[in-house]
């Protein structure tokens, strides 16, 4: 069910048009996604890479350079353990190529999956010891690994931690207890006392920050530190962080940077999926580089893909990016089979009945958990939390809406985990099988979530006539871009439409096109993309309808018109 809510924020929209030179649509646009101020609205219309937050503001950051910086002036042996996703991936090449440039002595570890687990782990921790690793620096995990860190500690080894997942803490009868690691030095922007603006960084952006005051310390130009913004932009927006502020000037920046990258690996990718010389968006990282990035952590390893940013020959670079698009077609088959599994749970068992979808999958792929749990959230708009059997118990990843803190609930149930951790949003755990069930019932049992907080809303930014939409417009409404979370792209809406003309195109009938026609008579060309059949079939049985919809600029053999995108209809 969706309840759509026009915007009502307000702002002098007229004078903010005049000021900044944009339609007052824009500046409505613009108040819509909390942006007040003249000074804000300039950074969000005008902001660049000399208005990002020095990387010093970092809790311990001063500690974690001076004491890496005599790890690498001592030529001691230091070893960055990262995560097998995008963040994980994008940090570690981060890390090593500006480590590498400072001549450090150097080598990465990315997790298994499967057989290592989220993390560090005992095991690794061995490892290091084995090999004669002096320093262990982390990037994207490590802020809840206290036995594992407090072990390397008891063998004589310094260990960094950089991170930016949630602090984990307990409740006590003497208040919040805040449960740090003890590292040398941790920098996550996270911790209570950081005074860093920005909380919302991935881990990429915290590894990159890092790399700044290193290069900073040795006096490296600012423009090598530029040349890395590209993988911190691919992360950010692959771990789905915020694009406000700092990260939407990362990700803008980013952007220009990737279409004529000067990364071997990056480009045969960009190849591989037939982007080359064209525009590459927000979309294009989140839904095409990005999944191919992690289908080798999921399916294969990670240590694929960091090959890829890593290998310079073409050749041997074009078979790695080749080997990951084929590996995410085989990830998409997977997932597909297990969404089907997950809904007919859903709709023919108890579990449906439940505000919080704890859904258990033994025969899928563990690394699909997160994926599946994604797409069951999108249909039902309930938290979900997609459980898989492991070589070692159950492992899961959870997906979460708004008005569900995930993190937050699994501490509530921490007794029943092996292991856990994450954001608001998105959740990892680890349990034992025969826990599974009292998950379930604790979690509900515990749920405050009431019928509101569970109706999807659409937030309308303008109810607009076609009529006013001009090519000029759509144009301005590009300086918004990049999109995503945080920074969603604009939601038009109008009632009382008419379809005319319905045909439908596609291999898998998935694409309605159309002319609408609105209540004064104006007409414009329409596309759907989505259950086709279904909405032709609504439309025909109403006298009109409403809609949501954006409007873009049709490219078709030369020629330019302006066609707008239905979103969701009623």
């Amino acid at each position: 069910m969706e309840k759509w809510v026009v915007a009502a924020k307000r702002a002098d929209f007229n004078a903010i048009g005049t000021k900044f030179d944009i339609d007052p649509v824009i500046a409505r646009l613009i108040r819509n996604r909390d942006i007040v101020g003249e000074e804000d609205i300039r950074l969000y219309l005008q902001g660049d890479l000399s208005m990002l937050p020095s990387p010093w503001l970092l809790k311990d950051m001063e500690k974690a350079v001076g004491i890496l910086e005599e790890k690498i002036k001592s030529k001691k042996k230091i070893r960055i353990i990262g995560d097998y996703d995008i963040d994980g991936v994008s940090s570690t090449y981060i890390l090593l190529k500006g480590f590498r440039r400072l001549q450090a002595v150097i080598d990465t570890y990315i997790p298994d999956r499967i057989s290592d687990g989220y993390g560090i782990h005992e095991p690794l921790i061995l490892k290091a010891k084995e090999d004669g690793v002096d320093t262990i620096l982390t990037c994207d995990n490590g802020i809840a690994a206290r036995s594992e860190i407090a072990m390397a500690k008891d063998f004589g080894m310094t260990v960094v931690v950089t991170d930016h997942h949630e602090i984990p803490y307990r409740d006590t009868e003497n208040g919040r207890e805040i449960l740090l690691p003890s590292a040398d030095a941790v920098v996550n922007p996270k911790q209570p006392s950081c005074t860093y603006p920005n909380k919302n960084i991935c881990g990429a952006v915290v590894a990159w920050k890092l790399i700044g005051a290193l290069y900073e310390r040795f006096r490296i130009p600012v423009e090598e530190f530029y040349d890395l913004l590209e993988f911190a932009a691919i992360a950010t927006v692959g771990d789905v962080m915020d694009l406000q502020g700092e990260n939407r000037i990362i990700v803008k920046e980013g952007l220009k940077k990737i279409p004529k990258t000067q990364n071997t690996g990056l480009m045969a990718l960009i190849r591989a999926n037939g982007l080359e010389g064209g525009k590459i968006t927000a979309y294009h990282i989140g839904f095409v580089l990005g999944p191919c990035i992690n289908a080798s952590g999921r399916l294969d390893t990670a240590a694929r893909s960091l090959a890829l940013f890593d290998e310079e020959d073409p050749d041997r670079a074009a078979k790695i990016a080749g080997d990951l698009a084929s590996l995410n077609e085989s990830r998409k088959a997977l997932t597909e089979k297990g969404k089907e599994e997950a809904i007919r749970q859903v709709e023919e068992t108890s579990v449906g009945a439940d505000r919080v979808l704890v859904i258990y999958l033994p025969e899928c792929h563990e690394s699909l958990a997160g994926i599946i749990a994604g797409r069951i959230r999108e249909k039902y708009y309930k938290p979900v939390i997609v459980l898989t059997k492991g070589e070692h118990g159950v492992k899961g990843s959870g997906r979460s809406i708004e008005a569900y803190s995930m993190f937050d609930e699994l501490v509530k149930c921490a007794d029943l985990l092996e292991q856990f951790g994450g954001h608001p949003m998105a959740a990892g755990l680890s349990l034992a099988e025969d826990r599974v069930e009292e998950l379930r019932r604790r979690l509900n049992e515990n749920c405050t979530l009431t019928p509101d907080d569970l109706c999807q809303k659409i937030v309308i930014d303008v109810a607009m006539p076609f009529s006013y939409i001009s090519n000029n417009l759509i144009q301005q409404i590009s300086l918004l871009e990049p999109f995503g979370k945080g920074n969603t792209k604009p939601v038009f809406a109008q009632k009382e439409i008419r379809v005319l003309e319905p045909r439908i195109f596609g291999k898998n009938r998935n694409v309605a096109k159309m002319r609408l026609v609105d209540q004064g008579g104006y007409s414009v060309d329409g596309v759907y993309f989505g259950e086709a059949e279904k909405f032709l079939e609504f439309a025909a049985h109403a006298d009109a309808i409403s809609v949501t919809y954006y409007p873009e600029i049709n490219r078709y053999q030369g020629r330019e018109s302006i066609q707008i995108v239905i979103q969701n209809y009623r």
